[in-house]
């Protein structure tokens, strides 16, 4: 009776141990990323052969030497991405053909505490060309001419300046770049230009308080002519939020309070057509009516823009500008958070109420976000698959090379004709594999297949933010 028990317990022991291990690779399986199931990754490595190749450490370095990802998780955000809005690949797969040394021109619109005096600097500083923009000490402007030419490439504040206007939106851009540019040009019967528009977005919470800090130290942006349908608005369509010159050391409370305060909601006003709404003549429509159509103009402009960035992944802007132009980057860009608006201790009620009244911009930066983040998904799939694809024209070269000599046919023996029967058995069968994984995810037609050749594969191309 005691063998029979103690039997009975050994198999019990047996059954529960292996139902602990199928639970950790279906743990590893469903839920491969350390950053999500922290603990219950932590749990799979005490399981996990050491040695492993390609297996990484608590640390999420691969102990196979290989460099991680830096582009991972860029702001720290833990939850893991997945796309909300569906593009085409049109939209997704974007790269312009810029010629310097023609008569295109790359127009910056900066958007007031996104970071895009940063950004502004890395296009006359830090882009290897072949002419590099002329800098000098005690000089706010640079001289970014094209090679063999007196003409200007690159329309922004360190380069042309402000020449249509303080912080000027897309509005006035669109109906001033190209009159400003033919000014400047000496020829006559200049061809059609192509305009490149590129911008910065920030999140709404952090770039509102950023620039409470900024007027708080007594920025006014007085200068901005906020041009529409040819003229600037009246007093009493844009008044005022204070009497004075300024309105510095203004309480937080009191930025809020302001009805007619050009920070909220300025990145949706600033990307949108505003002659759509009657510019500022805030009478034509209700409000909501008003902003739902600004907001659509807005998705519209910047989603047709060649290049948008976000302030909050440094990493990924610079890389697909990059990507889109064509042009690289001297020194990699960096990742600040350190900001004057990370520094302000704002209550979780304050915090929602700013959202509130940047409602509009909220939406915007969210769908900015995805669009971002799938389009740097889909400039990473394409590099893998370009590389790949290097790989293998160099594998065939190489066999080319070595199959037969020169001046003599290769012969195919049997065995070496089973052989690859048999490697051509394997590959079909592999590939047949391939496509059972790959049809479980059912992926977007634009979606490199390729690239996701297993689930393990599809899970590491799903970006985080």
């Amino acid at each position: 009776m005691d063998e029979k028990s103690s039997s009975g317990h050994q198999r019990l022991l047996v059954f529960l141990l292996m139902v602990l291990i199928f639970g950790v690779v279906m743990v590893q399986y469903a839920c491969p990323s350390s950053s999500e199931c922290h603990t219950l990754h932590q749990l799979g490595a005490w399981f996990t052969l050491p040695g492993k190749p390609g297996t990484r450490t608590g640390g999420g370095e691969p102990q196979d030497g290989l460099q991680k990802d830096p582009y991972v998780a860029e702001d720290g955000a833990l939850a893991r991405f997945v796309p909300r809005f569906n593009f085409t690949a049109a939209d997704l797969n974007r790269v312009v053909d810029f010629n310097i040394k023609g008569d295109d021109v790359i127009v910056f619109l900066h958007i007031q505490k996104t970071g895009g005096t940063t950004f502004g600097r890395h296009l006359v500083r830090n882009i290897q060309l072949e002419r590099p923009c002329e800098c000098h000490a005690g000089q706010k402007k640079c001289t970014c001419l094209r090679p063999g030419k007196k003409e200007t490439w690159l329309f922004s504040r360190f380069s042309t300046g402000w020449s249509c206007g303080l912080h000027a939106d897309w509005t006035e851009l669109t109906s001033c770049v190209p009159s400003r540019m033919d000014s400047r040009e000496t020829q006559k019967n200049q061809p059609s230009r192509n305009y490149y528009y590129i911008t910065i977005l920030r999140d709404p919470v952090s770039r509102y308080l950023s620039e409470w800090r900024h007027v708080q130290r007594g920025a006014t942006w007085k200068a901005s002519l906020h041009v529409c349908d040819g003229r600037s608005p009246t007093l009493s369509e844009l008044p005022g939020c204070y009497s004075g010159d300024d309105w510095s050391g203004c309480s937080l409370q009191e930025f809020m309070d302001c009805p007619y305060n050009l920070a909220n909601n300025r990145q949706t006003r600033m990307l949108a057509d505003l002659s759509l709404v009657g510019c500022y003549n805030v009478s034509a429509m209700s409000e909501d009516e008003r902003w739902a159509v600004l907001l659509d103009s807005a998705k519209h402009n910047l989603k047709g823009m060649a290049f948008f960035g976000l302030t909050e992944y440094q990493s990924k802007t610079q890389y697909l500008f990059e990507r889109t132009f064509d042009l690289q980057f001297i020194a990699p860009f960096t990742q600040l958070n350190g900001t004057r608006a990370s520094s302000v201790d704002v209550p979780p009620e304050t915090q929602q109420r700013i959202r509130g009244l940047n409602r509009w911009d909220v939406e915007l930066y969210d769908y900015a976000r995805d669009l971002f983040l799938q389009r740097f998904q889909v400039a990473r799939q394409q590099e893998r698959r370009q590389a790949r694809e290097r790989r293998q024209q160099e594998r065939r070269r190489l066999r080319g090379r070595f199959s037969s000599k020169p001046g003599r046919r290769a012969k195919t023996t049997g065995a070496a004709a089973r052989s690859a029967s048999v490697e051509t058995g394997e590959h079909r069968s592999e590939t047949a594999a391939e496509d059972s994984v790959e049809a479980e995810v059912l992926l977007p037609d634009w979606w490199d297949v390729d690239e996701n050749s297993t689930m393990e594969d599809y899970m590491g191309n799903v970006e985080q933010w």
